[in-house]
């Protein structure tokens, strides 16, 4: 009877795979994991985008915070529900007016009137290693903590969450300004992506 039973298994699976008997697991098997988000309270809320650098960043990099919380901002949009983004340019402008509070989550979350406040500290930030100015690579790295502000107003709860690091491309390529161009692009672009996957499930590569 086990007999029976085993042949009977054995013609199914070969019904089952047709030609495909001898396919090796790696076609048949998942290439992705779901991942968790590791903050999921941003949906439905309004949340502003901070970006803190230190000067000599600012000195090369004028417009840095503006343009990481712009690119942070737009991926985070097309990806939780019901997000509610203060425009980083308002939040830009108010820090320029008072300096003071380029630190404080907490004030520029309630002057926006936002339930939570994305903040990061830039602690890396280069296009062109000072070593080897002649070569052109991207390097962002930050921590990120995120202000829950719908509590205590004067004690607001918040998070810490992983730091974040990215380096494109791979390999330092020789100067053009073009090539500086599409660089700086595309490093903002990846950061945005590994930042913004912080806040909802997403699909990653085993």
């Amino acid at each position: 009877m086990n007999r029976v039973l085993v042949q009977g298994s054995v013609v199914a699976l070969v019904g089952l795979a047709g030609c495909n008997w001898f396919l090796p697991l790696v076609f048949v098997l998942p290439d992705t994991k779901t991942v968790p988000p590791e903050f999921s309270r941003l949906e439905n809320q309004t949340v502003a985008v901070m970006v803190w650098a230190e000067p000599e960043t600012l000195f090369d990099f004028p417009y840095v915070r503006l343009e990481t919380a712009s690119y942070i901002g737009d991926k985070l949009r097309r990806e939780v529900d019901g997000i509610h983004l203060v425009n980083a340019r308002k939040v830009e402008d108010f820090i320029e007016r008072d300096a003071q509070v380029a630190h404080d989550a907490r004030a520029v979350g309630q002057h926006f009137g936002a339930d939570m406040v994305v903040y990061l500290e830039l602690l890396e930030f280069q296009m062109r290693d000072p070593d080897a100015p002649e070569f052109i690579q991207g390097k962002i790295r930050a921590s990120v903590r995120v202000y829950d502000l719908t509590g205590d107003p004067d004690e607001p709860e918040y998070f810490e969450l992983q730091e974040v690091a990215v380096t494109y491309p791979e390999q330092p390529h020789l100067y053009t300004p073009e090539g500086e161009a599409l660089v700086r692009r595309e490093s903002y672009q990846q950061f945005a992506e590994v930042t913004a996957r912080k806040f909802y499930e997403h699909e990653e590569a085993l």
